[in-house]
């Protein structure tokens, strides 16, 4: 099984933001995708990073991975099948639908010690949506 760590940041509430998704296969080779998003939250970045997560795990076959967070929100929304703020119902109806259709791809927290090649990622990608869209 692989695991897929992701994570979210913005420069402003909101401001220019990005995601970062950081994969390790089973033979210990790695992928990294770093994606600017323009002006959201870092809320709504981290939201984002796993809809993009699962939405790669559905574009290469992968049926079966361990996807990592470290937003303790991303996370108990998806545990509660729930999110207050609506804001975040459209991201979390996206992943909702995602996990029914991958079954075998499941979300984990980790603490942002364990988080940090996913957070360097979406670091530069802030830094690259800033220079395209200045918010």
């Amino acid at each position: 099984m692989r695991t897929i760590h992701i994570d979210g940041a913005s420069a402003g509430q909101p401001g220019p933001s990005g995601i970062g998704i950081f994969v390790k296969h089973d033979d210990g080779s790695v992928e990294e995708f770093s994606r600017p998003l323009g002006c959201l939250t870092n809320n709504e970045a981290e939201f984002e990073a796993c809809v993009q997560a699962y939405e790669l795990c559905r574009e290469r076959g992968w049926h079966s991975a361990s996807i990592r967070t470290d937003s303790q929100l991303v996370n108990a929304s998806v545990e509660k099948r729930f999110v207050k703020r609506k804001l975040y119902q459209p991201y979390l109806a996206k992943i909702l639908r995602a996990e029914e259709e991958l079954p075998l791809c499941f979300l984990k927290w980790v603490p942002s010690r364990d988080n940090r090649a996913a957070d360097r990622l979406a670091r530069q990608a802030v830094l690259a949506s800033g220079k395209k869209d200045p918010c």
